[in-house]
């Protein structure tokens, strides 16, 4: 075990080494390809979004539904980010290396154990590699995956790196916009007094945040980007920003959109004008607590001395939920510092994660 671990967090660096932000995965894709290729699995291919595929398979004569595990191959950082990983004894650190090059790396510590124990499984096996999970990439990688096996599966696998304990079976619901308000613009000295679209968003992002969000069913608001402008002494003739709701709830989050989406057309008087985009939507699903999927996640958790935390979440599950086919996210171990350079991974819980899938991918048919 001790040896698959090693060579999973070697392949986890390898994976991390090359950039891959979203709308860039490939070269992250076709390194992943030529692995899938070298492990010898069937119908390996890349589709036109950069998807990767390949199908293992122990026992031809069976005819039941096969099982999808997938794990994205986008990471949040620019090709310009700095890449650098720190190994130590209990930890490796590095910028992607649990969001999600430890996922991607676990589909082959995955296909390694099943094949060291001899696992004769009642089903295909499709591991998965897909693009745009992050970001703006608004799942249109499981979008296609999902389009291409639809409900004729077992049920559907999502991998992430750092959800070791956690169960995801429900997925939240996300609407996303690009506002841009526009003026005049003019002098910041001849023209004072006229508008100035930094002046209007910066007030528009006030008023937003100051909407009453509730925390029974959880909901957020968040402005992640600003722009616009042209010079410290130019009224701003557009300014833009990128804004990110989500809620468990689809009423809570159509009642907020509403409220947003009236706020936003408020701008719109006096020589301002404000223009909203639709950028991401991810829709909402959920399996139950009582779900085949779920009960065996929790029980294969258990096993290893982890209680299972059963969860909401944002990720590629979103898609296959949403269409009603079973799906849940499993995790390889814990870390911290997602999405910022100093991400890390904890080593010693890999073996836990690892026996968890192993685990559950042998079980998933009884």
């Amino acid at each position: 075990m001790t040896a698959i671990i090693n060579r999973l967090l070697d392949l986890a660096v390898q994976i991390q080494q090359i950039p891959a932000p979203t709308f860039n995965e490939k070269q992250r894709a076709e390194f992943v390809r030529g692995l899938f290729v070298k492990e010898k699995l069937s119908d390996v291919s890349i589709d036109s979004l950069n998807n990767v595929y390949g199908r293992w398979t122990t026992d031809h004569e069976r005819q039941n539904l096969p099982l999808i595990v997938s794990a994205h191959l986008d990471t949040v950082f620019p090709l310009n980010t700095s890449l650098h990983v720190t190994r130590e004894e209990d930890r490796v650190y590095g910028p992607g290396i649990g969001d999600n090059s430890l996922g991607i790396a676990a589909l082959f510590g995955l296909l390694w154990m099943l094949r060291e124990r001899n696992i004769n499984l009642p089903g295909d096996v499709w591991f998965v590699a897909n693009i745009c999970e992050e970001g703006l990439g608004d799942l249109r990688g499981m979008k296609a995956v999902t389009d291409r096996f639809g409900g004729g599966v077992q049920g559907y696998l999502v991998l992430e790196g750092t959800a070791l304990g956690h169960v995801y079976h429900r997925a939240i619901g996300v609407r996303r916009y690009r506002v841009t308000t526009r003026t005049a613009g003019g002098h910041s000295w001849s023209d004072y007094g006229q508008p100035s679209a930094v002046h209007e968003l910066a007030h528009l992002v006030t008023q937003l945040t100051a909407l009453p969000v509730p925390s029974q069913p959880r909901t957020t608001l968040n402005v992640g980007l600003i722009s616009g402008g042209t010079g410290v002494n130019v009224l701003a003739s557009e300014a833009t920003l990128e804004l990110d709701l989500r809620s468990e709830s689809i009423t809570a989050l159509n009642t907020l959109i509403e409220q947003v989406e009236q706020k936003i057309q408020s701008v719109n008087q006096n020589g301002v004008t404000a223009e909203m985009q639709i950028i991401g939507q991810r829709p909402a699903g959920e399996i139950s607590v009582d779900h085949p999927l779920v009960t065996l996640a929790e029980e294969c958790l258990s096993e290893q001395g982890v209680k299972a935390v059963l969860t909401s979440g944002s990720t590629d599950a979103n898609i296959p939920l949403s269409r009603g086919f079973p799906a849940i996210v499993l995790g390889i171990t814990t870390g911290g510092g997602a999405h910022t350079v100093h991400e890390y991974i904890n080593v010693e819980p890999i073996a836990s994660g690892m026996e968890q899938l192993v685990e559950f991918v042998s079980r998933v048919w009884v």
